[in-house]
């Protein structure tokens, strides 16, 4: 019974975005977008999906979405790559990005960023999963060293694209240095003053401030490991727009991880950045604080039955493309 209740959900659905198409957004200032996001905290969650690499297949998951529930997300999620072929793709992923966007989807960029002390691609393992000094790490963040030079060369690599996407009137979710409290990646596992949180504000710095990108909407991640304390990576209110968490050690965030991120987040919204389960019912209608989900690529149907992620996206709080209704 169960099975044949989301197939007459599902059938009744798939009109839906033809009759909502009208949403499409206009170039927009990124302050309405964070209007927006405060306005449906408590009360609506848009929904997401992740598209990893390849670069030359940007919307590869986005679409699978769509083939199981009849839907686009409410909010495409790309990366700016680290691989040698993926990186010469980036234009693919800005094109992809100002689609979503006149389609009527929220746009979100991550970057798995290869370290200073390398060249501009790298591969996963021992590019973007791995180690710099102490002494690296602090010379990354002294102003005028070589290291703290060549991170800021790191990020100019991607301002012509993020410069086509405030051209475009595109306001970007930006997620960089993702999971700072955690280790796998060369950029975290450092808390204090003087740690990963000092490396998200030179970046804003230097992206916001010396290059003047001004439709970055400034996403600080954690993932949701049992250590906790995330507060200690906080890089500060005037440098953080949105909080956000990674759930990765369980299926869903807990009561305390909840609470702990409000206590972080005050009045600033707060999403589910990455997820490799569906929200559940239960969790949309206990936790609604949280203003949009990403569900992680290949773990949409790796990890998901179609009759779960359909419970997600058929939930009445559920803003899908179409739905996202900008003022």
């Amino acid at each position: 019974m169960l099975v044949m209740a989301f197939v007459t959900v599902a059938t009744t659905f798939l009109l839906w975005p033809s009759t909502q198409s009208a949403q499409a957004f206009p170039p927009t200032p990124k302050q309405t977008v964070l209007n927006h996001l405060r306005a449906i905290s408590g009360n609506h969650i848009v929904s997401g999906q992740h598209n990893k690499e390849p670069a030359s297949a940007p919307g590869q998951y986005t679409q699978q979405v769509k083939d199981v529930t009849g839907q686009y997300p409410g909010l495409w999620g790309g990366d700016l790559m680290f691989a040698a072929a993926d990186v010469a793709g980036r234009q693919r992923v800005v094109d992809q990005a100002r689609t979503e966007w006149a389609n009527g989807s929220l746009v979100s960029l991550t970057w798995h960023v290869c370290p200073p002390t390398g060249g501009s691609t790298c591969a996963f393992e021992g590019g973007v999963k791995s180690t710099l000094t102490n002494a690296q790490f602090s010379q990354v963040l002294t102003e005028g060293s070589a290291l703290n030079s060549a991170w800021k060369r790191r990020l100019d690599e991607v301002v012509p694209y993020l410069q086509q996407l405030e051209n475009a009137g595109v306001p970007v979710l930006f997620r960089p240095l993702h999971e700072m409290n955690e280790s796998w990646n060369w950029w975290g596992n450092r808390p204090g003053a003087n740690g990963s949180a000092r490396l998200y504000q030179i970046t804003r710095d230097h992206l916001a401030g010396t290059k003047g990108l001004d439709n970055l909407i400034w996403v600080w991640n954690v993932q949701d490991n049992p250590a906790g304390n995330w507060n200690s990576y906080y890089p500060g209110d005037q440098y953080v727009d949105v909080v956000s968490l990674d759930v990765w050690y369980k299926s869903h965030p807990s009561s305390a991880d909840y609470q702990q991120m409000r206590s972080i987040a005050g009045t600033k919204p707060m999403a589910l950045a990455e997820l490799g389960k569906m929200p559940t019912a239960a969790l949309l209608d206990s936790q609604t604080r949280w203003t949009w989900f990403m569900m992680w690529s290949e773990h949409l149907r790796g990890n998901n039955s179609n009759a779960e992620i359909q419970t997600a996206y058929f939930h009445p709080r559920v803003l899908n493309q179409g739905a996202v209704a900008l003022p």
